[in-house]
């Protein structure tokens, strides 16, 4: 039964209602025997392929911060994790869709986050790696069976979509976080020169650092 199950995703989008950015996926499962599927204990894991889209230059800058040297890339262009998630798959029988709600984060130390805010345009290569339990009707009750290793999924996020969540929550803004001297310190700059706002100590800092 579970050898020919088969996922697909179909799309995703920014959730406008969570209490934190949330990206949406829309799953297609298949699974064609008679009997159906009473539920699906369902893992995924989802990960980011960089070496599958080209980056202008603007974009391959910013990533050296990941990277290296582009003249490198060859060796060190390697998948990132994104996301761990779980849900519970509702009974079917032959296909269904369903809803992935994904916690995204905006913090520039991650990983994904510092490649994610790196690009401008284009879409970023997603897969996704299926796991979990699966229960099916059987005629002394339920049959349970595994998720089949080789089950996963590819998808093109746009960049718009990951822009347009992340304005939904920090418009126009991003966060850095900094250790609580560094903060301290920055915090003095700003006083000692009657700066208005943090982004305007940043700007001055900027502007007074040769380069």
């Amino acid at each position: 039964m579970t050898d020919e199950l088969r996922f697909a995703c179909v799309g995703a989008r920014a959730e406008p209602h969570a209490a934190f950015p949330t990206l949406v996926f829309r799953l297609r499962i298949t699974e064609p025997s008679p009997g159906g599927v009473h539920a699906i204990a369902l893992r995924c894991q989802i990960r980011v392929e960089p070496h599958l889209r080209r980056y202008v230059p603007a974009e391959a800058e910013l990533l050296e911060d990941l990277f290296g040297d582009p003249s490198r890339w060859g060796d060190t262009l390697k998948p990132l994790q994104f996301a761990n998630v779980s849900v519970t798959v509702p009974a079917f029988t032959g296909t269904t869709e369903i809803d992935l709600p994904v916690p995204c984060s905006y913090d520039l130390e991650v990983a994904a986050g510092k490649y994610f805010a790196a690009l401008d345009g284009g879409e970023v290569p997603l897969l996704l790696l299926f796991s979990g339990t699966v229960f099916a009707r059987a005629e002394n009750g339920f049959a349970v069976g595994q998720v089949p290793w080789h089950c996963e999924a590819r998808h093109g996020l746009p960049v718009t979509v990951w822009r347009e969540l992340m304005d939904r929550y920090f418009p126009g803004t991003g966060w850095l976080r900094l250790r609580r001297d560094t903060l301290r310190a920055l915090h003095r700059f700003k006083t000692g020169r009657a700066l208005a706002t943090w982004d305007a100590a940043v700007e001055q800092l900027l502007k007074e650092t040769p380069g």
